[in-house]
């Protein structure tokens, strides 16, 4: 059993699902990228760099958006993870039902380019749950 942000967690076996609850804090994107990276690299022991980097990066981008702008101060986020067969799916559920909005690129911004990476990267939506939203991603290996 290991811990990550003070949740006890067990390894994934593969085709498993992995699942970490985080709170609304800035330092739990740290924490997710980890688990992100030990999760794939435990599901799919024989996954290219460029697709754990990608599922670390789309990890880290939904948990940064959950964060900012889908948690108040005191809220937790869920964090769930599947992968099989060179496929990962990404889900960040937070309590709050605003859905993530695109914004037009600007150079002018230092923030505001996340979903235009997802966009890049995978394929992602929203679903509405009973006591907020689950953003998810799936990440395909090339």
């Amino acid at each position: 059993m290991r811990k990550d942000s003070g949740t006890p967690t067990l390894p994934p076996r593969p085709g498993q699902s992995g699942r970490l609850v985080l709170a609304g804090e800035p330092q739990s994107a740290r924490a997710a990228r980890k688990f992100a990276r030990e999760h794939v690299l435990h599901s799919e022991p024989d996954a290219a760099e460029d697709y754990v980097d990608a599922i670390v990066l789309v990890t880290c981008e939904l948990v940064t958006n959950s964060i900012r702008y889908g948690t108040e101060p005191g809220d937790a986020l869920a964090l769930t993870l599947h992968s099989r067969g060179g496929r990962t799916r990404v889900e960040v559920r937070d309590p709050v039902r605003r859905h993530p909005q695109p914004r037009p690129e600007s150079h002018k911004r230092d923030r505001g380019r996340g979903l235009l990476i997802l966009d890049g990267l995978c394929h992602w939506g929203v679903d509405d749950t009973a006591f907020g939203k689950t953003v998810w991603a799936e990440v395909i290996a090339k």
